[in-house]
């Protein structure tokens, strides 16, 4: 049932028109107000898809997937023909926690099972079919860094394979250092600061056989165990330690995402917290590589919804995680896994859903139920499929939104001037009418080219359907657009390149650019254009390649883009963005230093210490911050009196702490709760003075 409907008692403030329709039209107030809920059900979603805003451009390795090597079908032409068919571009070996007791020169991994003709050789060989780029991972825990060398060594060197991404290990902190323990890992410190020393080893002996490698560090996945946790006898958390150590000596980093849920409803929701998820691990790297950090790249090496993996829900889930991932500039992104097994059976949808969390079937039985013929595509498959043909590589994402839970949208514009639009229906049971608007970019009239992916399909249907602006998505559906522009593009300027910010204070900052080459007419100004959702404010203009951006909410997230017009009024395409914060004052008459002092992954506890760094002296004091997501709460406080309304906090004092002479603190705290990535506040008012954040 569509969310647009008006909930009771708004419907029965209406009563009274239904009952005026009856006397005007003659309809009785029961038909009336059926009408009415009718129409309200009916009422169209309303996206927006604005070209000005621009994201990241689709990588070459976006779509993978992971090979396991006790997968008998690993090297076989008919699943490398099938990954080809989806446009899977990486494949990820051995194959996961087997990576850490795998040795590649024996093809052996003690105290599990190796299938036949799953070896490296036969891994490339189907590799090279599927037309995708191998992504290895090194054996961390049971093995050396001498044996990664030697492989390395005998992939690039000996036969020339090429293999460019390397990973050191797989969930090594699943060693049993947080509690629990399913990584083998035969280090007698299992701390995080050892993984990282080892990182380093690894590093300096695999790339000196090939320099030209890329190697990946183990990472957590904020908001996700053991992310957050500071074990004992550590001083920090495992990104923080590992990236502090060894960041200088790699080039990625992995994630891997398995969300919690409660439903499968609920899982379906959790692909909001991506954006924030990434913002987060690109804070931590850049805390810890400096003028590097713009070089380390970050692949979610295994993801999976985790429920209902075989049926529409998973299908749902791959491609709008894909997609969101993809838009936050995630170079790979590799479904777990390629075959996996039947597991616990179910009906999802009116489908039967194997519990199996590979794309293809592996043909496997539970119980009396058996799966279908060996490598049929699963509904994740089909995502994929989608995926692959929505955002091609070197397609730039642009922001697209709708007005409608139920419905999610991401767009991408295209070299050649199209704009394709993925349009998600998470509703089971009804369809939804969307009508889109477009910001920056005129469609043609005629009907678009649509592909389709509906509950139960076999295989993403193409044809023409409805048009640019109207569209019918089917219940739990995908359904993507291609879009022509009405007049051709010819001899629009380039984007402009990547944006950099300086001199960022709590208002201001300096963004410059490098120059848009022109296109049929000289360039004549730049636009700054701020995102905010799916609308842009512009925030100034220049004909030079810098500008200042001033009167800035301060302890701000900005995510801006910059675009180019020519002398006849020709614009580019947005460039890629740019993303900063402000700050707060360098002088106020108040200070506050927020501190997380214990985490446990969905909560912690933090410390205020509030500080009357002003002239005049305090009696009774109100502190005033807002989370920044919609999943952060106060669960209680001390100290203080703590209200939360919305993500607005505020906190007042107690009798015996109200009076603040110049230079005196105060100490207060909170148990905050949190169910997705927790970016703490970084502004806080006093007694409604903006005060500096310690």
């Amino acid at each position: 049932m569509s969310t647009l409907r008006i909930a009771r008692p708004a419907i029965a403030l209406l009563t009274g028109a239904a009952v005026a329709a009856q006397v005007l039209t003659g309809v009785p107030a029961a038909t009336a107000d059926t009408a009415l809920d009718t129409a309200l059900d009916t009422a169209p979603v309303h996206v927006t898809v604005n070209t000005r805003a621009g994201l990241a451009a689709a990588s070459d390795t976006a779509v993978g997937t992971n090979h396991a090597i006790w997968d008998s079908n690993l090297g076989t032409n008919e699943t490398a023909d099938l990954l080809k068919a989806a446009g899977v571009k990486m494949l990820r070996y051995p194959g996961g926690s087997y990576s850490d007791i795998y040795h590649w020169k024996t093809h052996t991994a003690p105290g599990g099972y190796v299938a036949p003709d799953t070896d490296f050789d036969t891994f490339i060989s189907g590799a090279k079919r599927t037309g995708a780029q191998p992504i290895v991972i090194a054996n961390y825990g049971t093995g050396t860094a001498q044996e990664a060398a030697d492989w390395v060594e005998y992939a690039n060197v000996t036969k020339k394979y090429g293999v460019k991404y390397w990973e050191i290990g797989n969930e090594n902190y699943g060693n049993g250092h947080y509690g629990a323990d399913w990584e083998a890992d035969d280090h007698a410190d299992k701390s995080p600061a050892e993984y990282a020393r080892n990182l380093v080893q690894y590093s300096d002996a695999m790339k000196a056989v090939d320099p030209t490698i890329k190697i990946g560090a183990v990472l957590t996945t904020p908001a996700n165990w053991p992310d957050g946790i500071v074990a004992a006898g550590d001083q920090a958390t495992w990104n923080d330690t590992v990236l502090s150590i060894a960041a200088s000596k790699i080039d990625f980093v992995i994630l891997h995402w398995y969300p919690p849920y409660n439903d499968v409803a609920d899982v379906l929701t959790k692909t909001a917290h991506i954006p924030d998820m990434i913002y987060l691990v690109r804070k931590q790297i850049a805390e810890h590589a400096g003028a590097r950090a713009g070089d380390i790249g970050i692949a979610v090496t295994e993801i999976n919804s985790g429920i209902a993996p075989n049926t529409q829900p998973g299908a749902l889930f791959a491609a709008d995680a894909y997609a969101g991932f993809m838009e936050q500039g995630v170079f790979t992104v590799d479904w777990w896994n390629v075959h996996n097994g039947a597991g616990t059976i179910s009906t999802v949808a009116g489908h039967t859903d194997y519990g199996d969390f590979g794309m293809l079937s592996s043909g496997t039985c539970s119980g009396d139920t058996c799966e279908p013929p060996l490598n049929t595509p699963f509904a994740p498959y089909h995502a994929l499929t989608m995926v692959s043909a929505f955002a091609r590589p070197g397609d730039r994402f642009v922001r697209a939104a709708t007005d409608e839970p139920l419905v999610v949208a991401h767009a991408a514009r295209r070299p050649n001037g199209d704009l394709a639009v993925l349009l998600i229906n998470r509703d089971p049971d009804g369809e939804h009418q969307v009508e889109i608007d477009y910001a920056g970019f005129a469609p043609a009239a005629e009907a678009p080219t649509v592909q389709t992916l509906t509950n139960g399909a076999t295989s993403v249907s193409t044809g023409h359907a409805g048009t640019a602006t109207t569209q019918t998505l089917p219940p739990y559906s995908l359904t993507t657009l291609v879009l022509h522009p009405a007049t051709a593009t010819a001899g629009a300027p380039a984007a402009p390149g990547q944006p950099t910010a300086s001199g960022v204070t709590d208002t201001t900052a300096t963004i410059s650019w490098p120059t848009a080459a022109p296109g049929a007419s000289p360039v004549a100004k730049y636009e700054i254009h701020r995102q905010n959702g799916a609308v842009t404010e512009q925030l100034g203009e220049t004909p030079g390649t810098s500008f200042t951006v001033r009167n800035l909410v301060p302890g701000t997230r900005y995510t801006v883009n910059v675009v180019a017009r020519d002398t006849a009024g020709r614009v580019s395409w947005a460039s890629a963005p740019l993303t900063f914060t402000t700050g707060t004052p360098d002088e106020s008459s108040c200070a506050v230093r927020l501190t997380d002092t214990s985490d446990w992954g969905n909560g912690f506890v933090a410390t205020v210490d509030v500080t009357n760094t002003g002239t005049a002296a305090l009696d009774g004091w109100t502190l005033h911050f807002t989370w920044p997501t919609g999943w952060q709460t106060v669960s209680s406080g001390w100290s203080a009196n703590w209200t939360q309304n919305g993500t607005a906090v505020n906190v007042t004092n107690t009798p015996d702490n109200g009076k603040l002479a110049p230079g005196a603190s105060t100490s207060i705290g909170f148990v905050g709760a949190y169910s997705g990535p927790n970016i703490l506040p970084t502004a806080f008012t006093l007694n409604g003075t903006l005060c500096t954040a310690q």
